[in-house]
């Protein structure tokens, strides 16, 4: 037996953050790919947690609700990763290899300073283009949501709804949110 220096157990190793290898985080539009620059702040990750509790009390027994990152393939030239996804139980079958390969029954952006233009343009087409039943783009900054409901082919804006509203979903009957629980009081950014 040696004896030694003993082995100091409050020694710390400093973890490079370019050692990991952390996974690419993109969509493919129109077989353009678009890079995500940086994640999602707190105001952000705050308001899709409040969006997922304010889904799975009313509905998870009638689908099954997904958050980002979770790809959603279109088909080959369209992959994105809403914030939210919402699929009907008698869709669950496009739900393949662990990855969403269909058209869910509705979707939710929330807007941010990266992504922002892109969700309210190119993929508020694709998403209409391919038959997204239901269209929600909730802004951080205006505390609003812009519900658009498919209508023969085409997004309708059904309603511009602010934090003192009530969201009554057309795709999801179950789904009826109250908006003031969606908007955090304090940002913390």
């Amino acid at each position: 037996m040696t004896k030694g220096k003993p082995h100091d157990l409050t020694a710390k190793v400093k973890e490079q953050r370019e050692i990991y290898d952390t996974s690419e985080r993109y969509e493919i539009i129109e077989g353009i790919r678009y890079e995500f620059l940086s994640s999602p702040k707190y105001v952000h990750q705050k308001i899709l947690t409040n969006f997922y509790l304010a889904f799975h009390a009313p509905c998870s027994q009638d689908g099954e609700i997904l958050l980002a990152p979770m790809d959603v393939h279109f088909d080959d030239e369209n992959i994105v990763q809403p914030d939210i996804i919402f699929i009907a139980n008698e869709n669950l079958h496009i739900i393949r290899d662990g990855f969403v390969f269909g058209v869910p029954d509705l979707l939710v952006e929330i807007l941010s300073d990266s992504t922002g233009r892109r969700d309210k343009t190119i993929k508020k087409s694709l998403y209409e283009k391919h038959g997204v039943k239901e269209y929600w783009l909730a802004d951080p900054i205006y505390r609003t949501v812009d519900q658009f409901v498919l209508e023969s082919g085409k997004y309708r804006l059904e309603a511009t709804l602010i934090e003192t509203d009530t969201l009554h979903s057309h795709a999801v009957p179950c789904l009826v949110i109250d908006l003031g629980a969606i908007f955090p009081e304090d940002y913390r950014q």
